[in-house]
């Protein structure tokens, strides 16, 4: 919650610096959760008297998939240190750490006869010699973050630079990622509620056809609407943050959902104070000081937050990862049946037990929710919109479960399919995280939540009931095979001529 708080509050005033907070936060960490006790006495008091860290993960080839990093760590004859070889890139701090966490292939050690890759992470000071800062990368946005392309020559490391145990990187990474994926809901938060405000001002100053153009309804709506996609992107990071602070749950999906639906909210609040700023939104915050006006950095914000959608995995990667971690469950179950390698009588008695099991279930998902009484501790306004999240939950939950018996494996290749569970997932998620925390902020004297979380609601169930209407009735087939077409090359005459 600290670190979230930190970063929401830095980045009202600037994205950029926010990033190269939280980029320092995700170096640290590791070590903090990981480390052994001489690790954390050696390292831990120089990041206090003001080192800097960073998380070396991403690759020019290996992205949102570690597993695909090229670069290794080998030992020295005597076993007693690793040459590290390799490149990463974008890497935050990377061009002015310190004390970076690198991610690394290590040989991979035999299980069971077969031979197993390993991923380990190594604590490299960058004063070692084999270490190179090649070069500062530039981008759209986040102007004052260094971003770097980091190389690593034969970088000489000890042994006892591993953090956690040989083979634990990729398990340090994903915890790291979870983290990650945290602060960007309280960016997405702080941006949000700075535009917000520049909204408003300016809804209230600006007239045209003699009102404030606030009052027209056109602004309107959208100002509405920016305030209760802002109590959203609150109520998540508030639920999510304490979530993690609890440290008993496994919180990648609500860490994920977290991610994606602040990044893409809060671009949506920023591009909508773009829209109602109009030129001066468009105008950068030097210009309009230059001629006289107050100095709103929106299009900077702009900018800065279009990343939000990329780091910490891409929203499309966010989504295939939620539908993947909610089917996996019942795809082991129906493999289990199917597979080819279960003995023939096995799978016989497999296919009863779980033909029972989802025969009682889905019977009980058909059952609807009536009742409000208990979420009696609700306002009335909220309690209805709770009921309706339970119904869709039931209702989703039928409608994959037919999918996967339908599509069986194929499901995995309809991607488009697969978004619109997440969606319909999130929303419902988000749908009960603002229902419990305008019940909260309603119990500190804040009533007004209340009516912006009951509009949140209602947009949110229109959205959702388009999503259902969408995986029934879509032109996903046509459209993909549109795409082979194109990349065939026979729509290039629509890149290459003028209009005639």
């Amino acid at each position: 919650m600290d670190m979230c708080l930190v970063t929401e509050e830095l980045s009202r005033a600037c994205g950029g610096i926010a990033l190269g907070y939280a980029g320092t936060g995700l170096g640290t960490l590791p070590i903090l959760l990981h480390g052994s006790e001489e690790q954390k006495k050696k390292y831990l008091p120089r990041f206090r008297k003001g080192a800097i860290s960073g998380f070396a993960l991403t690759e020019p080839t290996a992205g949102s998939d570690p597993r695909t990093m090229k670069t290794t760590a080998v030992p020295t004859e005597d076993g007693q240190h690793y040459l590290i070889n390799g490149e990463k890139l974008w890497i935050t701090n990377g061009n002015i750490a310190d004390i970076l966490i690198v991610m690394a292939h290590t040989p991979p050690k035999m299980e069971k006869g077969k031979e197993k890759k390993q991923i380990t992470a190594f604590i490299v000071e960058t004063n070692t010699p084999g270490f190179e800062a090649a070069y500062r990368c530039s981008f759209m946005g986040l102007h004052g973050v260094k971003l770097g392309l980091l190389k690593f020559n034969n970088l000489k490391v000890p042994k006892e630079n591993i953090l956690g145990a040989e083979g634990e990187g990729l398990k340090i990474a994903f915890v790291t990622l979870n983290t990650g994926r945290l602060t960007i809901p309280a960016a997405a938060a702080g941006m949000s509620k700075w535009c917000l405000a520049v909204a408003r001002k300016w809804s209230k100053e600006r007239k045209q056809w003699g009102l404030p153009i606030g009052e027209h309804e056109g602004v309107a709506v959208k100002l509405s609407a920016m305030a209760a996609n802002n109590l959203a992107i609150d109520a998540l990071t508030w639920l999510t943050s304490h979530m993690a602070d609890a440290k008993k749950l496994d919180i990648r999906l609500e860490a994920a959902m977290a991610k994606m639906f602040c990044a893409e909210t809060s671009w949506k609040v920023i591009d909508d104070t773009l829209q109602i700023r109009g030129g001066r939104g468009y105008e950068s915050a030097p210009s309009l000081k230059g001629r006289g006006e107050p100095g709103y950095a929106v299009e900077r914000a702009f900018r800065d937050a279009r990343i939000n959608l990329i780091i910490e995995g891409t929203s499309q990667i966010m989504r295939l990862f939620i539908a993947r971690e909610a089917l996996d469950p019942h795809l082991r179950r129906m493999l289990a049946v199917m597979g080819g390698k279960t003995p023939f009588f096995k799978r016989i008695g497999l296919a009863v037990s779980t033909g029972l099991f989802y025969a009682f279930w889905y019977l009980k998902l058909l059952i609807p929710c009536y009742c409000a009484g208990r979420f009696k501790d609700l306002p009335p306004k909220l309690q209805q919109h709770l009921v309706f999240a339970q119904n869709a939950s039931k209702r989703l939950a039928r409608v994959i479960f037919l999918n996967m018996l339908i599509h069986q494996q194929k499901l995995e290749s309809r991607q488009n399919t697969l978004n619109r569970f997440v969606d319909i997932g999130a929303e419902l998620f988000v749908i009960s995280a603002v229902c419990s925390y305008s019940q909260a902020k309603a119990k500190e004297s804040n009533n007004s939540s209340i009516d912006l979380a009951d509009l949140y609601c209602r947009q949110a169930r229109v959205r959702i009931t388009q999503n259902f209407q969408g995986i029934a009735c879509n032109e996903d087939k046509i459209a993909s095979a549109l795409a082979k077409r194109l990349l065939a090359g026979e729509y290039e005459w629509l890149e290459n001529e003028i209009i005639k």
